[in-house]
């Protein structure tokens, strides 16, 4: 796809970000803060949401990559320093610094099955290690997995060198790329 294009969201791309999320079977009712600290996270509105993630793009906060194509925004995924997420494994040493996690992929459903979710992966790790991560961890599921899927599928990761460390519940597998 040579008109496919990244960008992290920024205060000047939040735009276009919100643009993907509002469109017709955007993720708006979440904004992504699922994994994401926030008070009243369980009982906050679609708004009160928006609102956080904005707060985090302000204060310039890296909270993920979007992909465009022929310029208008197709794809996100959510990436970001670990510490400014929810734990995501039992074990996870929060002592560790430097590590970010992929915790999303929203793909507009005109743009699947185009090769989108794996170029978003490759671009989301160069841009997290671009950004000083020592390390990416995910917890992705394998494809016939009833829950989970925007966390992305086992197999694209290992295609790209994750290795796993365990479980987290019965769905997630937890995995680790460690830059080279």
């Amino acid at each position: 796809m040579a008109n496919l294009r990244f960008a992290p969201v920024t205060k000047q791309s939040w735009p276009d970000f919100e643009a993907l999320f509002e469109d017709s079977g955007g993720p708006k009712y979440c904004w992504c803060m699922a994994w994401r600290d926030m008070p009243n996270r369980q009982s906050a509105t679609n708004t009160e949401r928006k609102q956080a993630m904005k707060s985090f793009v302000e204060t310039g906060t890296p909270v993920g990559i979007l992909a465009y194509l022929d310029g208008k925004p197709v794809a996100w995924c959510s990436i970001a320093p670990r510490e400014s997420l929810r734990r995501l494994a039992p074990w996870q040493d929060d002592a560790e610094r430097n590590v970010w996690a992929i915790v999303c992929f929203f793909i507009k459903r005109t743009h699947r099955r185009q090769g989108i979710a794996s170029a978003l992966l490759d671009a989301a790790l160069e841009y997290a290690f671009a950004e000083g991560a020592s390390a990416v961890e995910a917890s992705p599921v394998e494809p016939d997995s009833p829950s989970y899927r925007f966390m992305g599928f086992r197999e694209m990761y290992l295609r790209r060198g994750f290795r796993e460390l365990g479980m987290a519940g019965s769905r997630r597998h937890v995995m680790r790329l460690d830059r080279a």
